[in-house]
């Protein structure tokens, strides 16, 4: 307040955080996943979600702004998506760029800091909202597009200076996208006590026009291509940062308002569970992940703050981005946040996730305020500035996110942006000078081409494309084959997405955009004398169209290749030519075709163009893959091929013109390829064991688990090739965990995906959960960095990502059906080890046998024929594991060995057998007797519904054998294991899941089941009957004995009654012989349908083989046993029935007979 010019300070407004929330269309793979949208949103402030589980479950948020871009939209003639009908509800690019740009435009005026955050999952359509797509462009471009605009059309007597700055935030690390050479370790974040916290180094490039900041957006765009090629970071993990410093110079108030517009795109929000590091012995290595989880941590404590609740630390200082961040929560910024969803029920998980972050930022406020600055208030701060080294140059660093500064503004520093704006020109002149140069020197190889009138330039080209493309190659006039160019560059004030340059190494970033085609000599005439301004804009217009020119007419002339990028917005960026002859492509710098990339050798494979035919060789056992199926061989090249290079380097090849039609090549997407390369594993939904629900769709879970399996693929092949690259030795692999597994009553179990990690010199296995091995694919990539900046630091063991201790591997599991015990039947049986695959992996030989509380083996005697029979009172039952046949795990390496563990109703801790080492086919030999001492009826419907699920562990050496916890119940004096020791109302094993649905077979077997119990209540009126017959038959003695007649009389009468007797003894002698025969007829029905149960099982886990001439025999045969499977249930059925029907005979005839 010393300086009597300054102004009074500004009063800060207290803002809240302004959220908006847009759900995107069906991706492809949703839609040909059968995906139902659980997203509605019926105003717009309203999204309701429902869960797909439970439908009559939904939740509503609220938020200041709902699109609904989901349906109801077609496409205009120049390409725009635009509603389809006026009823439509449905919001475009513009629609959000009018309530949220313009709200950012208005702030910057007024002189307020303006953020906009983009939040959500991968792939929910961030970057669309924020970048665009072809003619659809989003908020950024139309931002800045705008900004001009208005500054075009303001008054004169102000100046206005705008800087503009792009960085990448990845593993913690902050990229400079302006600059093509990354600087080890990233820039640093500083903070100055008066400037808050910024970036060291980071350029920040003044511009003049809106044509500028699209080159420098396509140039940044490329470097972070190539940077997600190179180093494997993949953009969806990645924080892009892009500030606007917009400052408004009053030249007769001595007074500057300043904004800077700050444009996040957030990382993909993968909620931690799902891709965090639980489990896992090391540390968190997703960073990413780090910055998003402060971020959250941020705004949870700002939102209580809000609210009123004390809050003693907001932690901004926990990561890079929430130190950038600071000012935009809770500080000097208006904030707006668009979260971006999906609208398919697989991904609704992270879709509530994603609206309950957002919920909580609605409740941040800021205390923004206007930044105006006398002249010596920003003199003081410009000197700030210059003693941290920044601001001495037109690149120089700028801070990222100043703090506001109070006070009017300058005349000092309009002669420092005239010395900036002179700078930056000059830089442009050399730039095009060096470019005009390179096409001199190489303009006598122009082919001959027509002359071409060029917009807005005078000069004509009349010295056309002939050779020498990209950077010459040394071999005379021959053209350089395989020249990588952009996505058309385009006039000054076209739309960005066709203006995508290629930069080669070693051009300037500026000159780039002819990096694939040299200049015409004519170029000069616009050099020679000089560099004016408007010189300079011819040169930039002539740049740009020849660029254009020469694009387009490689592409209508040449094969090529079209790069294909996870993240939509660096798909097409490159575009590598394909010229008649031969081309090497690789790592060297001397191939035609320079790749980079995890997997990509020196000299990596050819691609020729010969008589009308491209193929392509690798080189050696270098890995390439044709429309998902890997080659060895020369292979050609039909057009809409997708090739990919090396790990996961991905290309759409575009053939000759003959070839080509109207294809759509958007189809050709990132999922695209790897749902092909799925396939040709032999990986879908439908193998997955996705049963179809009521309506015709697949299960939202295994969709889900698909989905997985999908975006793993590329990271597996990643972490496999630094493994070889980095000499580690370990081979990993996708597994679907439980893929032909079932529960213990037969349905399905949840599959998750998994990833078996082998070491292939010393054969050790580990068992990767998803989580753990994200978490150990980001460490993997910090140690594979620091490899490639020829860091040689060692590494302790214990912080090896690629190391893990050794440990009991889990193999497979068998089922042993336990009817046969509800009726006091013995049974052994040699049931399958089944693994993950639904492959055979050992044979178990049990016995299951009821027996006394001694230990003696139940007889025939003691069979019941309902298990009604055995209800309240003691069971006992002995579980014998004799031996273990044929264990592959034992097989593969002599040195390992196998445990196995069961658990059996409510019992609490599992029962493991003891290890067995170094035997193909260990006899186990173990015995455990169970009792229950008062059966309840839960425990009897366990018996005839459940199966025992015995577990096959696997033992390498240097791992801890298993164990478990001793029973907690011992039947005092006998030592026996007591179970059913508490009622329960659902017979559910732990990690079972219940499931809807069952096969037809199985349904089949139910109704038969319910059959057998009409039957017992048939049996049990036969013995209602006995209980007659035997009272009258007592009446009958006890009459005899009331009445004592005269001797002649007792001497008739008995002579009467003689006959009456014998019938009745007779009758009762059948009566036993009935009940014997029912009893008979029953067990050897029982042992019919637990032979038929068998035989089931083992069709649900029969997987058809990979050989295509093996699939015939498989079918006859899997027709086979499922005609002896009918014939069986048939037949059981028919003879029970038979006997049944005999003896109900026999019965009703000695009835009939009494009376």
């Amino acid at each position: 307040m010393n300086n009597g010019k300054m102004m009074k300070m500004p009063t800060p407004s207290t803002d809240s955080v302004k959220v908006a929330v847009r759900v995107r269309p069906f991706s492809q793979r949703e839609k040909n996943s059968g995906s139902k949208c659980v997203i509605s949103m019926h105003s717009r402030t309203t999204t309701t979600i429902q869960d797909p589980k439970n439908p009559e479950h939904m939740k509503t948020f609220t938020f200041d702004l709902a699109y609904w871009s989901h349906s109801g939209f077609q496409m205009d003639k120049d390409g725009v998506f635009i509603s389809a009908d006026p009823d439509s509800k449905f919001a475009g690019q513009r629609d959000i760029f009018h309530d949220l740009g313009r709200g950012i435009l208005d702030s910057a005026w007024q002189g307020y800091n303006a953020t906009l955050l983009a939040y959500g999952q991968t792939g929910s359509g961030k970057s669309y909202s924020m970048i665009g797509f072809g003619a659809n462009k989003g908020i950024i471009p139309n931002v800045c597009e705008e900004l001009f605009q208005a500054i075009e059309n303001r008054e004169r007597d102000k100046e206005y200076q705008v800087t503009f700055s792009m960085l990448e935030i990845y593993n913690e690390q902050v990229r400079d996208l302006l600059c093509r050479t990354k600087k080890p370790g990233g820039l640093k974040v500083r903070e100055d006590q008066e400037l808050g916290f910024y970036v060291e180094g980071l350029k920040s490039v003044p511009c003049e026009n809106y044509a500028q900041i699209e080159r420098m957006m396509e140039q940044g765009t490329k470097i972070r291509t190539t940077a997600s090629t190179n180093v494997n970071a993949s953009s969806s993990r990645s924080h892009m940062v892009i500030t606007i410093q917009f400052k408004q110079v009053f030249l007769h108030g001595h007074l500057t308002k300043q904004s800077s517009i700050n444009l996040v795109d957030l990382a993909g929000s993968e909620r931690q569970k799902s891709s965090g590091s639980e489990g896992d012995r090391l540390r968190e290595g997703s960073r990413v992940n780090l910055s998003l989880t402060n971020l959250g941590n941020v705004i949870s404590a700002l939102a209580d703050a809000a609210m009123g609740k004390k809050v003693l630390h907001v932690p901004y200082r926990d990561s890079v981005l929430t130190k950038l961040l600071q000012s935009a929560l809770g500080g000097n910024s208006r904030t707006t946040l668009i979260a971006a969803i999906s609208p398919a029920d697989i991904c609704y998980e992270e879709t509530l996730s994603t609206l309950r972050y957002a919920e909580r930022a609605k409740k941040i406020r800021n205390k923004a305020v206007v930044n105006t600055l006398t002249l010596l208030r920003e003199s003081r701060a410009e000197n700030s500035k210059l003693r941290l080294g920044c601001g001495n140059s037109t690149m120089a660093e700028q801070p990222a996110y100043p703090r506001a500064e109070h006070g009017p503004g300058p005349r000092a520093d309009q002669r420092s942006w005239a010395q900036q704006l002179e700078q930056a020109r000059e830089e442009w002149r050399q730039q095009y000078v060096a470019v005009a140069q390179e096409g001199q020197q190489s303009g006598d190889t122009w082919g001959h081409q027509e002359p071409e009138e060029n917009v807005g330039v005078e000069v004509k080209v009349k010295e056309p494309l002939r050779g020498q493309l990209g950077r010459g190659n040394g071999v005379g006039h021959r053209p350089r084959f395989g020249t990588a160019l952009s996505r058309g560059a385009q006039a000054p004030g076209r739309g960005r997405r066709g203006s995508r340059p290629c930069y080669q190494q070693g051009c300037e970033p500026h000159s780039a955009f002819l990096s694939g085609c040299a200049l015409p000599v004519a170029l000069t005439r616009c050099t020679d004398g000089g560099f004016d301004e408007n010189g300079q804009e011819r040169t930039v217009a002539l740049v740009r169209v020849l660029a254009l020119s020469c694009e387009r007419q490689m592409v209508k002339t040449f094969p090529h290749l079209l790069n294909v990028n996870e993240d939509p917005q660096l798909t097409g960026v490159l575009k590598y030519f394909i010229q008649a002859g031969s081309c090497d492509a690789g790592q060297a710098a001397s191939n035609a075709i320079n790749l980079q990339g995890l997997g990509i050798s020196d000299k990596h494979a050819s691609f020729t163009n010969l008589d009308g035919k491209v193929t392509v060789t690798p080189h050696g056992k270098c890995q390439v893959v044709v429309n998902g199926v890997p080659i060895t061989t020369k292979t050609k090249l039909q057009h809409l091929d997708r090739v990919i290079l090396g790990s996961n380097s991905a290309y759409l090849y575009i053939g000759f013109p003959s070839e080509r039609g109207s294809e759509d090549l958007s189809r050709f997407d990132y999922d695209f390829f790897q749902l092909e390369r799925a396939a040709a594993e032999g990986v879908s939904v439908d193998n997955l064991g996705a049963g179809n629900s009521g309506d015709g769709k697949a299960d939202p879970s295994v969709l889900a688990v698909f989905q997985d399996y999908i975006k793993l693929m590329p990271l597996v092949a990643e972490a496999n090739q630094m493994s070889e690259e980095l000499k580690k030795e370990l081979k990993m692999e996708l597994k679907v965990k439980n893929l032909a597994s079932s529960d213990s009553r037969g349905y399905d179990l949840q599959k998750e995906v998994m990833v078996r990690v082998t070491h292939q010199r010393t054969h050790q296995v580990w068992i990767w959960s998803k989580a753990k091995f994200i978490n150990r694919k980001f460490l993997m990539e910090e140690l594979y960095q620091c490899f490639l900046d020829g860091e040689d630091r060692p590494v302790a063991r214990e912080d090896d990502p690629f190391w893990d201790p050794a440990e009991a591997v889990h193999l497979g599991s068998a089922h042993i059906w336990l009817q046969s015990l509800a009726y006091c039947m013995k049974f052994e049986e040699q049931v399958e080890f089944l693994n993950c695959d639904g492959l055979e992996e050992a044979v178990l030989h049990v016995h299951v046998t009821p027996c006394s509380p001694a230990g003696r083996t139940c007889g025939e005697e003691d069979v019941v024929t309902d298990p009604l029979e055995l209800l309240g009172k003691r069971m006992d039952f002995q579980i014998h594991i004799v031996r273990c046949l044929g264990a592959r795990w034992l097989k593969e390496d002599a040195e390992r060995g196998i445990q196995m563990g069961y658990r059996i109703y409510d019992l609490p801790h599992t029962l493991y057998t003891k290890p067995v080492w170094k035997v193909v086919n260990p006899q186990i030999e173990e015995s455990v007797q169970f009792t229950a001492l008062n059966a309840s009826q839960d425990f009897l419907n366990y018996l005839q519904t459940n199966a025992l699920i015995v577990d096959l562990w696997g033992l390498q050496e240097g791992c801890a054998e298993l164990s478990g916890s001793q029973p907690d119940l011992i039947v005092p004096g006998e030592g026996h294991i007591m179970v059913d020791t508490k009622k329960i109302s659902t017979v559910m094993g732990i990690g079972q899941t219940t499931s809807t649905r069952t096969s037809e077979l199985y349904v089949k077997l139910l109704r038969l089941e319910q059959e057998t119990e009409l039957l017992r209540d048939i049996n049990r009126a036969l013995r209602q009957e006995n209980v007659l017959l035997r009272d009258s038959l007592e009446k009958a003695g006890s009459s005899q004995q009331a009445h004592k007649p005269s001797n002649a009389l007792k001497i008739t009468e008995m002579a009467a009654q003689l006959p009456a007797a014998r019938e009745i003894n007779q009758m009762c002698s059948q009566r036993a012989s009935c009940d014997r025969e029912f009893a008979k007829a029953l067990k050897v029905f029982y042992q019919r349908m637990n032979v038929a149960r068998g035989q089931f099982l083992k069709l649900r886990h029969y997987q058809p083989p990979e050989d295509d001439q093996m699939l015939r025999p498989f079918v006859h045969q899997q027709s086979q046993m499922l005609k002896d499977f009918g014939d069986l249930l048939e037949s059981s059925l028919w003879k029970l029935k038979n006997d049944v029907a005999l003896i109900v005979k026999k019965k009703r005839e000695c009835l009939l007979h009494s009376k």
